[in-house]
């Protein structure tokens, strides 16, 4: 019987301002000091970083959307992390051999097919279950606001069972066997972290968190030596 994982990236409902402030990796640094780097850096050019993000209002609603399209199974297991690279681990765990992502990336790999000969990762885990078969099929929902293109995974197109699909395209309810839902703490600011944990409390359903540390984010606090220390991290 196939069985389906539902993943959720956070960042899916995060859109920031024209910037750009080059490639992430998931780190303790990138999850809480690099955030206030930009902070300071921000604020010397004038800028609020905290109005250079924002959270769509359509995370409020996307539990009950989903329910018009997917059914949970009675015994659904549900994670929460802050690595999108985890859904490669629940996906053998679970026995899901079909994927369902909504995220603002499609996670297939970045530069091609020997991007899934690096290590596991939260920019190539959805490209690695490809290859490695433990999925069979990948439907990507891409959030409005992503800068990615499907033509730009052409190599993976190619290769693999994947789909870019809109919700309105689906008519009979989708089974779920198992749902992640990530933060993406490198991607998405902390000062919206007691929102996501609403958006995970939203689901109704028991969760179990692995390796999502809370993140303190009280810039105001901040005192001139702790402002060198993280403009020089």
């Amino acid at each position: 019987m196939e069985r389906r994982l539902l993943s959720v990236d956070w960042d899916y409902f995060v859109k920031e301002d024209d910037i750009n402030y080059g490639s992430y990796a998931e780190s303790r640094k990138n999850l809480v000091d690099t955030w206030y780097k930009r902070y300071i850096k921000e604020k010397a050019q004038g800028r609020d970083i905290e109005k250079l993000y924002h959270l769509l209002p359509e995370n409020r609603m996307f539990w009950e959307k989903i329910e018009q399209y997917f059914a949970f199974t009675g015994d659904v297991e549900v994670y929460v992390s802050d690595s999108h690279a985890l859904s490669y681990e629940i996906a053998k765990k679970t026995g899901c051999d079909t994927v369902y992502l909504f995220d603002s990336h499609t996670d297939l790999g970045y530069g091609g097919p020997q991007s899934l000969d690096f290590e596991l990762n939260c920019s190539n885990w959805l490209g690695m279950l490809l290859r490695d078969r433990v999925a069979k099929a990948a439907y990507i929902f891409l959030s409005m606001h992503t800068h990615e293109r499907p033509e730009m995974f052409d190599w993976a197109n190619r290769a693999f069972n994947i789909k870019y699909c809109d919700l309105a395209e689906f008519v009979q309810k989708i089974t779920v066997s198992a749902v992640h839902i990530c933060r993406s703490g490198a991607w998405t600011p902390p000062w919206f972290d007691s929102e996501f944990e609403e958006f995970v409390a939203a689901l109704g359903i028991a969760y179990k968190t692995i390796d999502c540390p809370k993140r303190d984010w009280e810039p105001e606090n901040l005192n001139f030596s702790q402002e060198i220390l993280y403009l020089l991290a």
